[in-house]
């Protein structure tokens, strides 16, 4: 049986060219980057000019570039980082109901542990947060915003550039959680977003899992989260993970000028799994149908659950996911379609379709032929 993978916006494979510039960093180049012997200072250069290349492809100063493991812990850094640091300032913070979790439990732990308050702004039916409503949250004591610029469970692309104007405009700082952005939509320069704060994650393009990195726009230095050595510049505590970092720099460069999920490759693609969502009684599309991520394409199923969907099409070799990967398992409905309305009992039947470089039309032909089956079977053992 063949194996169709769904699931981009969990993960995407390694990159064999990626792979292939991460190797000599699991061998032969194996110094410390805070080393001060020869071999240190090797791979000290090889750090300092991936910064570099970083910062080339970003537009930006390569100071504004901090290595990550990832995109959670680049968004942790954000909201911690920046709420401790200002909290003499105020301690209002303002984010979406549909944010990964990665933003919403920091903002969470800010306001139980810490004595922050935290405004989650409702979204419209397609996910949409409204420049509106976020003008109207903002107060004197509001010392952060975080809005992502793509939903990963949903694809429903936000108006991020427009809301980060508002927040510079009214001088409170601005964090997209951008992971499901890279690699997909257009980029011309880090500033695009006009955000003081942008997670980014490896391994959604092609990349390493277990790299990342947070630009942060100078002069703005958020409490590190993890403490211990004066690494990247006394911002994240930790050896650096040379070779991820190259993996990172490697698929930024190859992927993300030049977007790797390919509007003109993907969007007939996606529209044919559209239409076959149309199609299907008791199935409806969930999020927008024009502002989203051309490779994603969600719904929920009448009757149904996510778990007997996923297992009924897992069983035919199409690898989907009912929302994030990080919450998988989870017998909770998504709170990203709780939020557009949707009642508890259809939110737990999300299922998930994200398309990638490999996806081709008999994969989608295939599952035009095994998806009604596979609905129907689910709703008659409910």
């Amino acid at each position: 049986m063949d194996t169709i993978y769904f699931d981009y916006n969990a993960t995407t494979p390694l990159d064999p060219t990626v792979r292939e510039a991460m190797m000599p960093f699991l061998g032969d180049v194996f110094g410390n980057p805070s080393s001060v012997h020869h071999v240190g200072r090797q791979a000290r250069a090889i750090l300092d000019d991936a910064r570099d290349r970083v910062a080339r492809v970003f537009g930006c100063k390569p100071s504004e570039v901090v290595f990550t493991s990832g995109g959670t812990e680049s968004s942790n850094l954000a909201i911690f980082g920046v709420a401790r640091l200002l909290k003499p300032k105020g301690r209002h913070i303002i984010t979406s109901a549909i944010e990964h979790h990665a933003v919403l439990h920091p903002c969470e732990y800010l306001a139980k542990r810490e004595g922050f308050e935290v405004t989650y702004l409702p979204v419209s039916s397609e996910g949409l947060v409204s420049f509106d409503s976020l003008a109207g949250a903002i107060r004197p004591d509001t010392i952060l915003v975080s809005i992502m610029a793509a939903n990963n469970e949903i694809g429903t692309i936000q108006p991020v550039a427009e809301l980060g104007s508002l927040c510079r405009e009214r001088g409170v700082f601005f964090h997209t959680d951008a992971v499901q952005w890279f690699g997909k939509e257009p980029f011309a320069d880090i500033h695009q977003f006009n955000a003081d704060l942008v997670s980014i994650c490896a391994h959604k393009f092609h990349g390493p899992k277990g790299a990342g990195a947070l630009f942060v726009r100078s002069p703005l230095l958020p409490d590190p989260v993890i403490l211990g050595g004066g690494h990247e510049n006394e911002r994240r505590a930790g050896t650096e993970n040379l070779a991820g970092i190259i993996g990172f720099v490697e698929a930024v460069e190859r992927f993300v000028p030049h977007p790797v999920f390919s509007h003109p490759e993907l969007s007939p693609l996606s529209n044919r799994l559209l239409a076959l969502v149309d199609r299907l009684q008791g199935v409806r599309l969930v999020g927008s149908r024009e502002k989203r991520l051309t490779n994603t394409v969600s719904f929920i199923v009448e009757g149904s659950d996510s778990i007997a969907l996923l297992a009924g099409l897992d069983l035919q070799g199409i690898c989907a996911s009912s929302g994030s990967a990080c919450s998988a398992g989870s017998l909770a409905p998504s709170h990203v379609i709780l939020a557009l309305k949707v009642e508890k009992k259809l939110a737990n039947s999300l299922v998930r379709f994200s398309l990638g470089r490999e996806t081709t039309l008999r994969d989608i032909e295939f599952v035009e032929s095994v998806l009604p089956a596979i609905i129907n079977r689910a709703q008659r053992y409910q």
